[in-house]
C-alpha cells in the first residue's frame, strides 16, 4: 500500500507519538470532536475496537498511541476516504494494529460476524438527513448529516457486535441528547458516563461525550465539563 500523498491532499503532523494523518480538505478533515473522543475512550490492554464511520482513520490512529488496544478496526462507507485511511495507517507503520474496510454501517453485525469487539466508538453524522443538505453527495454533507446511517443504524449494529459488558463510545451533539439516551437503552447499551464540552464556561456545551455498556444496569456518571477555551479566549489544558 503507498503512503504517497495524492494532488489536493495533505499529511498534517497530530502532535502524538509522531504519527502523521493524509487529508484532503475538499473532503472531511477531522476536528477536535474526534481528539475528545479519542482522549475519553477507555481501552484496557489487549483489547479489540471498532470505529463506526471511521473517515480518514483518524481515531484508530489516535487510539494507536493512546491506547494498548491489540487491534482498532475502522468501518468507512466512502471508497476513497477508506483507501486514503489505509495509506496513512501504512504512513505510520500501524498495519498490524489497524485494518480499514470498506463497508456499510448498516450491514456492520453481516461484515463482522462471529466476531465480538470490546469496545466501539463512532464519531456519527450530528445532523438529520433534511437538515439543510445542498448536495447529499458531497463527501462532507456524508460526514455530517445521518444521508447513509442514522443513529438507529449505528446503534443497532453496535448492540449485536457488542457482548455483555463491551463498551461504546460516541460523541454528539446536546440537543439529541434525549433521544439519544431513549434509543441507547432501547437497543440495550445503557448509558454510564456523560461529559459535556463547552466553548467556554459560560455558554451552554456544543458537544457531549456518551459512554454506555452492553446489557449494563441504569445508573450513569455526569463528568465534570471540559471547557475548550479560557475566558481570553486561550484553550485550557
Amino acid at each position: 500500500m503507498t503512503s504517497e500523498i495524492r494532488p489536493g491532499e495533505r499529511l498534517d503532523d497530530l502532535q502524538i507519538g509522531g504519527l502523521e494523518l493524509i487529508q484532503d480538505p475538499e473532503k472531511f478533515c477531522f476536528g477536535v470532536d474526534a481528539v475528545f473522543l479519542s482522549d475519553f475512550v477507555r481501552v484496557r490492554p489487549g483489547e479489540s475496537v471498532l470505529d463506526l464511520g471511521t473517515g480518514n482513520g483518524i481515531i484508530p490512529v489516535l487510539l494507536s498511541a493512546k491506547t494498548e488496544a491489540r487491534h482498532i478496526t475502522g468501518l468507512e462507507i466512502q471508497a476513497d476516504t477508506a483507501e486514503m485511511a489505509r495509506r496513512s495507517v501504512a504512513h505510520n507503520h500501524l498495519e498490524d494494529r489497524i485494518d480499514i474496510v470498506t463497508g456499510d454501517i448498516k450491514e456492520a453485525a453481516e461484515l463482522f460476524r462471529p466476531a465480538f469487539f470490546d469496545v466501539i466508538t463512532t464519531n456519527p453524522p450530528y445532523m438529520l438527513a433534511d437538515h439543510g443538505i445542498r448536495n447529499p453527495d458531497d463527501a462532507k454533507a456524508v460526514a455530517r448529516h445521518e444521508i447513509l446511517c442514522t443513529l438507529d443504524d449505528i446503534l443497532r449494529e453496535s448492540m449485536r457486535l457488542m457482548q455483555d459488558k463491551s463498551r461504546f463510545y460516541m460523541i454528539h451533539r446536546p440537543f439529541r441528547l434525549t433521544e439519544i439516551m431513549i434509543k441507547m437503552h432501547e437497543y440495550k447499551i445503557e448509558p454510564k458516563r456523560i461529559r459535556f464540552i463547552h466553548p467556554y464556561i459560560d455558554k451552554e456545551p456544543t458537544m457531549v461525550l456518551i459512554e454506555g455498556v452492553r446489557g449494563a444496569k441504569p445508573r450513569v456518571t455526569v463528568e465534570p465539563p471540559l471547557i475548550i477555551f479560557d475566558r481570553h479566549g486561550t484553550q485550557e489544558e
